[in-house]
């Protein structure tokens, strides 16, 4: 078929996932401090051909929930415990051939030229398969554990985010193609000529170059972003060419879909070129009637408060405050404002009390859970990728690495029966995965053409 779907899978790298109960289901693995862990679910990733692992990642204990940390580290909740999403993508790189590894750094706590830095060495090790989650951060706690007393303002990250990517740009296009000679005979290692300087000085950027790290094989990473309210749409128009999405329902799937696709066209750039990637998770049986025993298993194991500690964070807003037993109230929220409108959304259409959305968080962050034998959930995935929901999907795990090993042993070769997904990898490099052209080094003006004209 002339269009593929594309397949990812989502870590934390962590104890959990979206699914706050993932640890303590007895059929998930504990060992997220040691390279084991992540070796056998990205081997398994490879082996069902998905086109990357994504990593997301948080840089504060969580504390924003009547700001305490004795809640969230007794219950295991996300971001209670992590390591270095970098680190682990750079091991598993050589235990792995074709597998794209992203994943996730901040522009508000790092620099251009070390996450420049970073991106081309990872592109070197995997032979061309890094991808970069670019986001702007969630909350105060991180700033504090960054020296900072406040944490920048929304829109004032997205700014500093759009600055960030111009440098890095810059910086990875600081090697021409051919700059990098190492004739041993002529005693030439560099062509000076094609190495450049860039004295980028800007409003929240200083810096000279040119990057110590040589064109790398995609020449910079894939570049994925999750953006929810209007201004993280925009960004995600103009930059991203993979899209994370959150929302469990398939209306609001689809016009996610159409919305950002329309943004693109706005920026000048082919709808094509971004692909849209919701997430769900699987619960997958012989028969539906295990797969739904599955499914109360799990769910049955999440806490409303962890999941209420979580959408805290998320949203950087403390739901202490309010009594459990009432709707969510309308509130303005300074963190991820997308996530918070759809669990407003889902309280509203389905009269869910406060409690009620805290343990829907703590069940997976409000994706939706897919359930059924293998043919019922390829028939939810390809009825969501031929009717205008999506790209392709990112898998989340209920329990690692049992999800992702049922997802590729039962429900992978039941999608590439009905031709939908690759049977082989066809290239070598995160972006020939994801049928990208070859990666610009020039972004897309800020000013929306729309707008602009």
């Amino acid at each position: 078929m002339s269009r593929a779907l594309h397949l990812a899978g989502f870590l934390i790298a962590s104890h959990v996932t979206h699914s706050h109960a993932a640890w303590r289901h007895p059929g998930s693995e504990t060992d997220y401090l040691g390279p084991g862990y992540y070796r056998r679910v990205a081997q398994t990733l490879e082996r069902g051909k998905f086109d990357f692992l994504f990593f997301a990642d948080l840089l504060a204990t969580p504390v924003r929930y009547g700001n305490d940390i004795r809640v969230p580290l007794r219950s295991g909740t996300q971001a209670s415990a992590t390591i270095d999403p970098s680190l682990v993508a750079a091991s598993l790189a050589n235990v792995t051939d074709r597998l794209g590894l992203a994943i996730t750094k901040s522009t508000t706590y790092f620099h251009p030229y070390e996450v420049a830095r970073i991106f081309a060495t990872l592109d070197h090790l995997s032979a061309g398969r890094a991808g970069w989650n670019v986001v702007t951060s969630l909350n105060q706690a991180e700033a504090q554990n960054f020296g900072l007393d406040n944490h920048l303002g929304h829109d004032e990250r997205y700014d500093r985010a759009h600055e960030f990517l111009e440098v890095a740009l810059k910086l990875w296009g600081s090697w021409d193609p051919g700059a990098l000679v190492q004739d041993k005979a002529s005693g030439v290692f560099a062509d000076p000529d094609k190495v450049h300087v860039v004295d980028h000085e800007g409003t929240w950027f200083k810096t000279r170059g040119p990057l110590t790290v040589p064109r790398s094989p995609q020449q910079r990473p894939v570049l994925i972003q999750a953006g929810s309210s209007s201004v993280g749409k925009d960004f995600a128009a103009r930059w991203a060419e993979a899209v994370f999405e959150i929302d469990p329902t398939p209306e609001g799937r689809r016009a996610y879909y159409d919305d950002i696709k329309s943004r693109a066209s706005n920026f000048g750039r082919n709808p094509d070129d971004i692909k849209i990637f919701p997430s769900f998770v699987p619960f997958v049986g012989e028969t539906e009637m295990i797969a739904r025993e599955k499914q109360a298993f799990h769910n049955e194991l999440a806490d409303p408060v962890s999941g209420l500690i979580t959408l805290s964070v998320h949203t950087d807003h403390d739901f202490s405050q309010y009594d459990l037993d009432a709707p969510i109230e309308d509130v303005v929220v300074p963190g991820t404002q997308g996530l918070f409108d759809v669990a407003r959304r889902l309280s509203i259409r389905d009269n869910l009390t406060l409690r009620d959305i805290g343990k829907l968080y703590a069940q997976g962050v409000l994706l939706p859970q897919f359930v059924g034998t293998p043919a019922q959930i390829a028939d939810e995935i390809e009825a969501g990728f031929r009717g205008g929901e999506a790209d392709g999907y990112i898998l989340s795990a209920a329990q690692a690495p049992g999800t992702f090993d049922d997802f590729v042993d039962l429900v992978v070769p039941e999608l590439q029966r009905r031709g939908l997904f690759r049977t082989e990898y066809t290239g070598t490099t995160l972006r020939d995965h994801l049928e990208l052209g070859p990666a610009n080094l020039r972004p897309a003006p800020r000013a929306v053409a729309a707008a602009a004209g």
